[in-house]
């Protein structure tokens, strides 16, 4: 007589094998014993209430604020240039060239050209003046020595 073809190690797969199906088929039956369709569709509805958390109850009709339709804004409100005078210090000043930088009250630098200022101007000089978008930044005009 021979001996059997099933060996130990045949065995254990084969057990291996049944135990991985029952394990998958338990999973399934997990899944569809715990899946959210079929529900209704008041059940898997959310709302949100009067401070914006998520509910699961209607809101109640009294708590409902009315809104005037016609009180909402949706246009872009239009960007008011400032023309306001800053007061700065003049750091930089070339006489040849005809240029130099002001420093305004917030250390921002500012670029002026002579032809914008008074001709005693100078070094140190504290002045008052109002600012334009120039071609490379902000470029100041109008300067009166304080």
């Amino acid at each position: 007589m021979g001996r059997s073809q099933e060996t130990f190690r045949k065995k254990e797969n084969i057990k291996k094998r049944e135990q991985k199906k029952k394990d998958k088929e338990l999973r399934k039956e997990n899944r569809s014993s715990q899946s959210d369709k079929g529900k209704s569709l008041e059940d898997m509805l959310a709302y949100v209430d009067e401070n914006g958390n998520l509910t699961t109850e209607k809101p109640a009709e009294f708590r409902k604020q009315k809104i005037n339709v016609e009180e909402i804004q949706i246009s872009t409100p239009k960007m008011v240039e400032e023309d306001d005078v800053h007061k700065g210090k003049v750091k930089y000043y070339n006489e040849q060239r005809g240029w130099g930088f002001i420093n305004n009250e917030f250390g921002e630098r500012v670029f002026f050209l002579i032809a914008e200022a008074p001709a005693s101007i100078k070094v140190d000089d504290v002045v008052n003046f109002r600012t334009r978008k120039g071609p490379k930044g902000l470029q100041a005009y109008e300067i009166q020595v304080v």
